[in-house]
């Protein structure tokens, strides 16, 4: 499974995107800013392709979508929540988005998740992330 994420520009507060699980909109995301220099638990992980497992969170005490090898950042997730607020690092996912936020977070994770842990039994899911230039 091929997920791709395309970020829009950063805000004051967070950074939007649209994410297409392979090449078909899934839903929508929020997350921190995008930086030049990390600052912790406000700062967007780099764009770049990313393999994705599905492992327990000991955070969230639930089985989550974790992103591997990700330079200056451990235990960046996929998961519910609604403004930068809600992550330090992690994706989250809506089904919709105001100017900050992703909103019914739930039902997007709730749509996500299964396709996740059904591409895995199968193969890999590798998750692409895509700066609002393209890159």
């Amino acid at each position: 499974m091929e997920i791709t994420l395309h970020r829009e520009p950063s805000n004051a507060q967070s950074t939007l995107g649209r994410l297409d699980v392979d090449g078909i909109f899934e839903c929508f995301t929020c997350e921190d800013v995008v930086r030049s220099v990390k600052i912790k638990g406000e700062t967007a992980i780099p764009a770049g392709c990313y393999q994705v497992i599905v492992t327990m969170s000991n955070r969230f005490k639930r089985e989550l979508p974790l992103l591997l090898n990700v330079p200056e950042f451990e235990g960046v997730r996929i998961h519910t929540g609604n403004t930068a607020a809600d992550t330090e690092g992690c994706i989250l996912v809506g089904q919709e988005i105001d100017d900050m936020s992703v909103l019914n977070s739930r039902a997007a994770f709730s749509n996500l998740f299964p396709k996740i842990k059904e591409a895995l039994q199968d193969g890999e899911c590798w998750l692409t992330i895509l700066e609002a230039n393209g890159r």
